[in-house]
């Protein structure tokens, strides 16, 4: 990290330079202080990864879609009767 890449570069018109220098020291010392799994873990995790010959799936993907959509719509559903003044969020 150069010393113009710190967070304070995007707060420098909100506040003053010596919080923005404690913010920068907060932020070096947390990638430095970043803990790395060990070579080892690594190392398996890596082989794991290449060893696979197509990508991950969820078993019952048309579930999921049915799943995900259904409640979409009922989100929508609500949001629609609070906008016309009933439902739970109506007035």
């Amino acid at each position: 990290m150069s010393p113009g890449d710190g967070i304070s570069r995007e707060l420098r018109p909100y506040v003053d330079s010596a919080e923005s220098e404690a913010l920068d020291r907060v932020g070096e010392r947390l990638e430095r202080e970043r803990p790395i799994p060990r070579p080892a873990f690594r190392s398996a995790l890596g082989v794991t990864l290449s060893r696979r010959r197509e990508p991950w799936r969820p078993r019952r993907l048309g579930l999921a879609v049915a799943t995900y959509v259904g409640s979409g719509l009922l989100v929508l559903a609500v949001a629609a009767l609070g906008l016309g003044g009933t439902g739970p969020l109506g007035y």
